[in-house]
């Protein structure tokens, strides 16, 4: 019998559960990297019970002991200069550390800190090259120490209903997939050049914004593993000196070394296709709703003006039921008092004190950085290209 409208829309409902905390022990917790992003770790530990941040590293001289002073990081030790990572991982005893460095530098880092012993929570992307994220999930794999990385829209109440909705089976087979996200005006060079410069950032839109877009798609279906890729890769605005409003910074559009727009056709196991665009600057309001084509129903998500990892409005099934069209909208659940952010930590450090596997598996990323480093390699070669991922 064909389900209702009411019957399929109570599969979704949002239930939030409270959480407990057990104070007893701290975590001790090292950063690697004091930038922009590092203030949203610290601000998030800071607000958990258990943990106690008690090192700093970062290359820049200086820049540690700033950052201890800014946000009061009482009692935390400062590594600065070349190799502070390693100098911290040796000299201290840390149950965790957070990798907020350079795209270009999370793999390094996180090696070092899980052939230390350590676990790591690792900022996206999860590195800038296919090569390097096989080799952060054998160093994983060899030392027992887990790696989580830095997904928070994963947490966001209304993109778990994404994945809710594909595991109900109301769409049946997922066959076509269209996806990504975009920004009219949005290079973010107001944190410096560190995410446009290839010798630090590596990939541009494809992997500060991207790299979110393939997760809510790719772990609403299962992560299948991707096999071939079509890609295409721009950077008209980034090196374009009229896009900057900034007139102190004319350099930007000379230093500008990534993409800030990118698209792909990619061949996913299980006969599935998945077609992404992501922009960070376009003559356009939005590069279009994601869209999860089934069998039995098909699902519109909503975007958003300027894309950060959550959805645009109420979430829509155009499913047949009883011989009438029908279309069951999923209204928007109300947030958390916890915040993403919070919720990515918590489950890091839970992770960390329970032995649990890692809230965001390498096993997963790997595959999201397969695509993105794909597709930057299909851009230069002007084909399609296998993906190709080892067995270790």
């Amino acid at each position: 019998m064909a389900e209702t409208k009411d019957a399929i829309l109570n599969k979704f409902e949002s239930n939030q559960e409270e959480v407990v905390v057990d104070t007893s022990k701290k975590v001790k917790v090292g950063i690697i990297g004091t930038g922009w992003i590092a203030e949203a770790h610290i601000r998030s530990y800071q607000n958990q019970p258990d943990v106690e941040v008690v090192a700093l590293a970062d290359l820049i001289p200086g820049k540690a002991e700033k950052f201890k002073a800014t946000w009061n990081v009482e009692g935390a030790r400062c590594y600065e200069g070349d190799n502070a990572h390693l100098k911290m991982l040796e000299a201290e005893q840390l149950d965790a550390v957070s990798v907020c460095t350079y795209n270009r530098t999370h793999a390094v880092c996180t090696i070092d800190s899980l052939k230390h012993g350590v676990p790591v929570l690792l900022e996206k992307p999860m590195c800038v090259t296919l090569e390097e994220a096989i080799e952060i999930c054998k160093a994983e794999k060899e030392t027992g120490k887990i790696v989580s990385v830095g997904f928070q829209p994963r947490f966001d109440v209304n993109m778990k209903q994404v994945k809710a909705v594909v595991e109900s089976g109301v769409l049946g087979k997922i066959y076509y997939i269209q996806t990504g996200g975009g920004r009219r005006h949005g290079i973010p060079t107001p944190f410096g050049t560190s995410f446009i410069e290839d010798k630090t950032a590596g990939l541009g839109a494809l992997a500060d914004i991207g790299c979110y877009s393939l997760d809510m798609v790719l772990n609403a279906i299962g992560y299948p593993k991707p096999l071939k890729v079509s890609g295409y890769k721009s950077d008209f605005f980034g090196k374009n000196p009229e896009y900057y409003k900034n007139p102190d910074h004319p350099e930007y559009a000379e230093l500008f070394g990534v993409d800030d727009f990118a698209a792909a056709f990619v061949r996913l196991e299980g006969d599935i296709i998945l077609d992404f665009r992501i922009a960070w600057a376009m003559n356009m309001d939005t590069s279009g709703d994601t869209l999860i084509y089934g069998t039995k129903g098909g699902l519109r998500i909503p975007s958003t003006e300027c894309w950060n990892g959550t959805i645009g409005g109420p979430m829509t099934i155009y499913s047949d039921v009883g011989g009438n069209r029908v279309e069951t909208v999923i209204p928007l659940a109300a947030p958390d008092k916890v915040s993403n952010f919070d919720k990515k930590i918590r489950s890091f450090i839970d992770a960390v004190k329970t032995g649990a596997p890692s809230p965001v598996p390498t096993s997963q990323i790997l595959y999201n950085q397969a695509i993105l480093s794909g597709i930057a390699d299909s851009h230069k070669a002007g084909k399609e290209i296998d993906i190709v991922i080892p067995e270790f």
